[in-house]
């Protein structure tokens, strides 16, 4: 199948797709005589595979680490439990700066008055200004 059958049935762009084999992620796709490239069915069985581990939001590191544990059939999954593990305490970190972020941009929306007036806490704050309690 070419790039645009293989980004159908694996849900990732054909741009991604070329991104990922250039960075090694996925191998060389095989090229037909005048250059298209071709996959079967175990290539989009790996980029669906990697589409479901960035969805998750894996990085793309991680995502490589899983690929190699995914293909060694002698791993343990300790190995994959531990990388999951560590992808929560991740995902868990940037959950609580958000949660920081929405805190301090609920207070602000809270202080400003929404009028016709100019002063605003909003701005105060992006400016580095102190706003006033």
């Amino acid at each position: 199948m070419n790039i645009g059958q293989a980004a159908g049935h694996s849900g990732i762009s054909a741009k991604t797709i070329r991104y990922y084999e250039s960075i090694g992620l996925i191998p060389e796709a095989s090229r037909t005589d005048s250059g298209y490239r071709t996959y079967g069915d175990k290539d989009v069985e790996r980029l669906r595979f990697i589409h479901h581990s960035r969805n998750l939001g894996f990085s793309v590191k991680d995502v490589s680490l899983l690929l190699d544990l995914w293909g060694n059939q002698k791993r343990a999954s300790a190995d994959v439990k531990a990388l999951a593990l560590s992808h929560i305490d991740e995902v868990d970190r940037k959950i609580a700066e958000l949660q920081k972020i929405r805190d301090t941009l609920t207070h602000l929306t809270h202080r400003c008055h929404g009028d016709n007036r100019p002063d605003c806490p909003i701005l105060k704050e992006l400016a580095g200004e102190t706003v006033d309690a």
